[in-house]
């Protein structure tokens, strides 16, 4: 009642209602209130998200930050008219970024514009970005919803974040102490995750809402297309912490657009290579189909997609298998897809 002194009927006629977005924060707090933690100092609503850092026990506390949406992977979410996980793709983005740096992630905003702001359907968005950042131990401890009318059509809207993380700058990882002789290993992807999907759209007839997007598949395990390529980004975060703490990692890669021919470079340093056996890449039975569907050679594959390898990760040979037991125990299922040689080319797929 108290929100609907605020309501400006000419305000609404220009296609803004004010009042839906205080129904929308409404709506919204349960979901927020599962994500706090330690360093959470107040509620959402405020002009600013408050956030105490845990820097006990660090020399050297180093904030790390990263910024990204979901990309066109909200069209389909629009057309299947379900809102409640791409949420989980907006958080994955950015807190899987941060943890290539090695620092565990502390809080998310996230920021929503739509056409027309339907309470429901953005409550039912955050849920979604409540859960990312369950999964990732992250606080949301705050966000924004825009209203757009006349700039996007009502029922569209477009999702992004912004996470900040923390680590002891002498953990920081930068690649120096990468020598030939280490061992690539593949944490597995759920799928796309959040890249390639404007090409997936020409393949799949996307924005004219193909009808065999719709059809159960027996290679999907009898999902559809439009069920698997909305499956949610795995979240890598807290099976790599428990990585860090006992395994010396050298080198971290996410591996999102670009694929692996642009993404497993930025942590390998010069003069070295990463060698990568594609025959041992466990390839998703969609990336199989999308090439088939679309003729799209295999190259164009590896450096588009993520191809099943969600993010690579370079250890000492020696410890290659306690990094497997690790992340086993952790819950991936992570396997070895190459080793680190003398070169200059960065990566080679053989």
């Amino acid at each position: 009642m108290a929100h609907e002194i605020s309501r400006s009927e000419s305000y609404a006629a220009a296609g803004v209602d004010i009042t839906a977005g205080y129904r929308a924060v409404e709506l919204m707090k349960k979901h927020v209130a599962r994500t706090r933690n330690e360093g959470c100092l107040d509620d959402v609503g405020g002009f600013g998200g408050c956030f105490g850092l845990p820097i006990a026990g660090m020399e050297e506390p180093v904030l790390v930050s990263g910024t990204d949406g979901c990309g066109t992977k909200v069209k389909l979410a629009i057309l299947m008219d379900k809102h409640d996980t791409i949420g989980i793709d907006a958080v994955a983005m950015c807190v899987n970024d941060i943890i290539c740096v090695g620092a565990r992630p502390l809080f998310f905003l996230d920021y929503i514009a739509c056409g027309k702001n339907v309470p429901e359907k953005i409550a039912s968005i955050v849920s979604g970005v409540a859960e990312g950042c369950v999964q990732s131990g992250a606080a949301l401890i705050g966000g924004e919803t825009a209203e757009h009318p006349g700039m996007m059509p009502a029922e569209d809207y477009d999702l992004a974040g912004f996470a900040v993380g923390i680590v002891d700058k002498k953990k920081i990882l930068d690649n120096t102490r990468m020598a030939a002789g280490d061992v690539v290993i593949a944490l597995p992807s759920t799928g796309i995750h959040s890249n390639g999907f404007s090409l997936c759209r020409k393949v799949f007839d996307i924005d004219n809402n193909n009808p065999e997007l719709y059809v159960p598949r027996e290679e999907l395990g009898g999902k559809t297309i439009a069920e698997t390529l909305l499956t949610p980004t795995k979240i890598y975060v807290k099976p790599v912490l428990a990585l860090l703490d006992q395994v010396d990692v050298k080198g971290i890669s996410h591996i999102t657009g670009g694929g692996f021919y642009e993404n497993i470079p930025r942590s390998i340093p010069d003069g070295l290579c990463a060698r990568i056996d594609k025959s041992a890449v466990k390839v998703l039975p969609i990336f199989d189909i999308i090439a088939k569907w679309g003729n799209i050679p295999e190259r164009d594959m590896f450096n588009t997609y993520n191809m099943g390898v969600g993010m690579s990760v370079v250890v000492p040979a020696a410890q290659a298998e306690t990094a497997l037991s690790i992340l086993k125990a952790n819950g991936i299922d992570a396997y070895v897809i190459g080793d680190i040689i003398a070169g200059e080319e960065k990566v080679v797929l053989e």
